[in-house]
């Protein structure tokens, strides 16, 4: 049987960070409710001309440098801001890559999208469509966040992250275990950017202003992304033959921090085994999960060996788990 293995990692965030202080300035709120409540003291954000596709390029060389190799059979970018509606923005990153004549494509499941593209490149080497595959989480929140809306402007970051997937075997560290993936359309409006699309557009209605940029019920979010993510992740344990003991480590999508407290007490496991970078980057929606991978590597809470649980929750409804044993991946800079 061939499975995906994680061969590399890689992450990168833009170099502009913006402060708590510099977000009360004018909005009103101040820096304790945003730390008690969000979770976030500081995050990155893109220059005016940079682009999700730049993020997600310099994750991806990361990435191939950390696995030790010039390329990949594909690219899969999982984003909610791609660089425009169309065409998709995985291409031109395969081509600034030097990926020719790969597949390439992008996938919109908002937060949940890098579980999806695992499980997505997953398929495709173990259907051995492709022997190796570049899988990104790369987004630019900030240009679709109202600047005036205290609820959402504190919250989000931008930034990616990538992983190498290469074919090996079930049995090794790095091969992805059983996912876990939903979703709920019932509940698409939690979360979403009401203009812009096919819907919007052929209506042929004046477009409030608000609803050109992203929109958040919070208290309904939190309560879905709670139960469902716990309930992936039980899945997930369950089919990879695990117990919940078994976890030695827990990274998953860092919406806030309250949410990653409920989600260790839905699990009963103990918080400390929840690898967390959101107070320094906040939600980077679909670059959590790999950035905080990256971010655990790098400061040590993340070794050869752990057995990892992944878990995600986004808009869509989407959500997703999946489990490996980490491997002896380095960062590369």
């Amino acid at each position: 049987m061939r499975a995906a293995v994680v061969a590399g990692l890689g992450s990168w965030l833009p170099p502009r960070v913006v402060t708590n202080d510099e977000l009360t300035a004018r909005l009103d709120t101040t820096d304790e409710w945003i730390r008690t409540r969000i979770g976030v003291a500081t995050r990155h954000v893109v220059e005016p001309g940079m682009a999700t596709s730049d993020l997600s390029v310099e994750a991806a060389r990361r990435a191939l440098r950390s696995a030790g190799v010039p390329g990949a059979g594909g690219v899969v970018l999982a984003t909610t801001t791609p660089d425009r509606p169309c065409p998709a923005t995985a291409p031109e990153i395969a081509s600034r890559l030097g990926l020719v004549d790969v597949p390439a494509f992008d996938i919109a499941a908002v937060c949940t999208g890098f579980v999806y593209g695992l499980g997505v490149g997953a398929g495709l080497i173990s259907s051995g469509i492709v022997e190796s595959l570049v899988v990104i989480g790369g987004d630019a929140y900030s240009t679709i966040l109202n600047p005036q809306d205290r609820t959402t402007s504190v919250i989000f970051g931008d930034g990616a992250g990538a992983v190498v997937l290469r074919a090996g075997s079930p049995d090794e560290p790095g091969a992805l275990g059983p996912f876990d993936l939903g979703s709920d359309g019932e509940l698409s409006d939690l979360i979403t950017v009401p203009a812009g699309g096919s819907r919007q557009r052929s209506s042929r209605d004046v477009v409030p202003h608000g609803d050109k940029f992203f929109q958040m019920e919070g208290r309904e979010v939190f309560a879905n992304a709670v139960t469902r993510m716990a309930a992936a992740s039980r899945a997930a344990i369950k089919r990879s033959g695990w117990v919940t003991s078994d976890v030695d480590r827990v990274v998953a999508h860092q919406a806030n921090t309250r949410i990653l407290d409920a989600v260790s007490e839905e699990l009963g496991v103990p918080r400390e085994k929840f690898i967390s970078n959101i107070t320094e980057v906040g939600n980077t929606s679909a670059a959590s999960i790999p950035l905080a991978l990256a971010h655990g590597v790098r400061v040590g809470e993340l070794r050869a060996g752990q057995k990892v649980l992944l878990t995600a929750f986004g808009g869509g409804l989407t959500w997703g788990a999946t489990t490996l044993v980490w491997p002896d991946v380095s960062l590369a800079d």
